[in-house]
């Protein structure tokens, strides 16, 4: 068993995001991924790992080539293998929770 408090994790810096791995399990990892307002990632995708978000605090939008949903607090999104995806943070400081598993976790940028 693996426990994990995203309140002690979190981590912040102004100038980007920071994507802290909590644990390599397999052919996955679990991280949690902090972001200030405005702060926003590649246009990307993972061909051989599909990658689990859920939105802990904060929030702002995801895009996908199917168009772009609300990320908020609850919120839980799956990006198959191979989906390009591009996260835009919001006007507060958002905390994500991520699961990525698969054979490979290199990605592609657009």
């Amino acid at each position: 068993m693996h426990v994990f408090d995203l309140e002690k994790e979190k981590e912040f810096r102004p100038e980007k995001h920071v994507e802290k791995i909590l644990g390599k399990f397999g052919e996955g990892d679990v991280t949690v991924a902090c972001w200030e307002p405005g702060h926003k990632s590649p246009y990307h995708a993972h061909h051989d790992a599909t990658e689990i978000y859920f939105c802990y605090q904060g929030g702002g939008t995801m895009k996908t080539d199917d168009g772009t949903v609300d990320v908020v607090p609850g919120a839980f999104i799956v990006h198959p293998r191979g989906e390009f995806h591009e996260y835009t943070n919001g006007s507060e400081r958002t905390l994500l929770f991520r699961v990525r598993y698969g054979d490979g976790m290199k990605s592609t940028h657009r």
